[in-house]
């Protein structure tokens, strides 16, 4: 408190400091004490919300796993779940089972068995599991850092998007897709992302320059892949070896901001349409190529998805949905409603309905004759930011929209709506954790100032008793 306040009303700022501090720990406190009756995260497990109508067939979520619950550095575990039409927990596979720390991509095969990667700090691992018994048919390992996407082609081979392929002795990123062959053991094809692009693409080379997140198998010799980093998706040709199609630009975050698996559709009037999950504009988008042009034809959820990172277009024509940080995964009508929805905690990755293939098998938005842009209603509202009620980050850009701070208070929500969660206890809801900073920001700063004020006072103690001896 400043120095030259007196007694009285320092003592009396001290106090209102005081009652500040516990007004903004008391929300934290509260839900501490008793986390059961908040209705945020640290309530919720892996259940069903809304189910309005039973699902056709079983859905398997590949949940990553990353969400720490106020245990320090403790990990929360990948698992594989499957749940049943009505929303009931079926089984769940921990990834322990494979030396998994990580689950990503979880593709169903013809079979009726899973494709299912994951991650651990020495590599990948792939894995064929049978869907009833839960055993590996057969495992293979590889070295590749973090990778997220692998598809299993016709011929049995693995078609793989090696990412954070860092070649330390030419200090050059060599990210890639290949095409290895578990037959000879060898790699049959590789596509190089520096050979293609520009070095000085998304600031240069860095260890972690692509992020290419996902590789599909489109057709004849084409693969779309998505370079997270790039902002774009990418139809590459086997034969080629050139870019056929692009969408997105790096940095064109009006377009896709750091997209996670695109999926490939063509339209009854043979227009190629990409539906993806556009990750950190938090929203689902739909694109078709009209003339030569992408255009944006559909987008639901923006602003109320939290990281989405899989989108696929169902048979029915409704939409899967994994909602990464709001920890679930949803179905969706072409305008919004929730007809089906499963918490999946923590950090669900990927989400495939059984019986409709590893990637969307729907038809368009333009062949629903739907268009234009979509708000997401009906969820269950289990955790916070789910259903009606208002998460802090969304307050915030709420509150500042069509202002002049609207792009600066967007910026900030969107950051902390995607970092938080990494760091926040799981029984704290936004609203108390906000609450909680705020009152340690203040906390250090009574005390800086209490420090400040009582070295001021000895200074002035000290000066005064040096003119005093100087008078004698």
């Amino acid at each position: 408190m400043a120095t030259s306040l007196p007694v009285s009303r320092r003592t009396a700022a001290r106090a209102l400091t005081a009652l500040v501090v516990l007004g903004l720990f008391a929300p934290a406190a509260a839900q501490a004490i008793a986390p059961g009756d908040t209705g945020t995260p640290g309530t919720v497990g892996l259940e069903s919300g809304t189910i309005d109508s039973e699902a056709d067939n079983s859905t398997v979520v590949a949940i990553q796993g990353f969400h720490f619950q106020g245990q320090g550095s403790q990990k929360k575990p990948a698992r594989l779940v499957q749940v049943t039409p009505d929303g009931s927990t079926d089984w769940v596979y921990d990834g322990s089972n494979l030396n998994a720390r990580w689950f990503y991509d979880v593709d169903p095969l013809a079979n009726g068995n899973l494709l299912v990667v994951g991650t651990n700090p020495t590599g990948t691992v792939v894995a064929e599991l049978d869907r009833e018994t839960r055993e590996p048919v057969w495992t293979e390992r590889f070295d590749f850092h973090d990778t997220h996407d692998v598809e299993m082609l016709p011929s049995g081979n693995l078609l793989i998007a090696n990412m954070r392929n860092w070649n330390e002795e030419e200090q050059r990123s060599d990210d890639r897709i290949l095409v290895y062959n578990r037959s000879t053991e060898e790699i049959d094809w590789e596509w190089t992302f520096r050979n293609h692009y520009p070095n000085s693409t998304d600031g240069g080379f860095s260890e972690d320059w692509t992020h290419v997140n996902d590789v599909d198998r489109i057709g004849e010799g084409q693969y779309l892949v998505s370079p997270r980093n790039f902002d774009q998706a990418i139809v590459v040709n086997r034969s080629t070896k050139e870019i056929d199609y692009r969408l997105g630009e790096d940095d064109d975050h009006d377009i896709m901001n750091e997209q996670h698996n695109p999926d490939w559709l063509v339209s009854e009037d043979g227009n190629p349409t990409i539906l993806v999950a556009d990750s950190e504009n938090d929203r689902v988008v739909e694109y078709e190529r009209r003339d030569g042009e992408w255009v944006e034809v559909w987008e639901v959820g923006t602003g109320q998805l939290s990281w989405p990172r899989d989108a696929d277009r169902l048979p029915n024509g409704n939409t899967l949905i994994t909602d990464s940080l709001n920890h679930r995964v949803i179905e969706v009508t072409p305008q919004g409603e929730i007809v089906w929805e499963y918490y999946a905690t923590w950090g669900p990755y990927d989400a495939e309905r059984i019986g409709t293939g590893a990637e969307s098998n729907g038809p368009t938005m333009a062949d629903q004759g739907v268009s234009g842009s979509y708000q997401i209603y009906g969820s269950a509202g289990l955790i916070e930011g789910t259903g009606g009620s208002l998460t802090f980050a969304g307050a915030v850009q709420n509150t500042f929209a069509g202002t002049p701070l609207g792009g600066p208070a967007q910026e900030f929500a969107t950051r902390w709506a995607h970092v938080t969660p990494w760091i926040r206890p799981a029984w704290m809801g936004s609203w108390a954790f906000a609450g909680a900073l705020a009152g340690t920001i203040l906390l250090f700063g009574w005390a800086f100032g209490e420090a400040f004020a009582e070295r001021d006072s000895i200074r002035r103690g000290m000066q005064k008793a040096a003119r005093d001896i100087r008078a004698r």
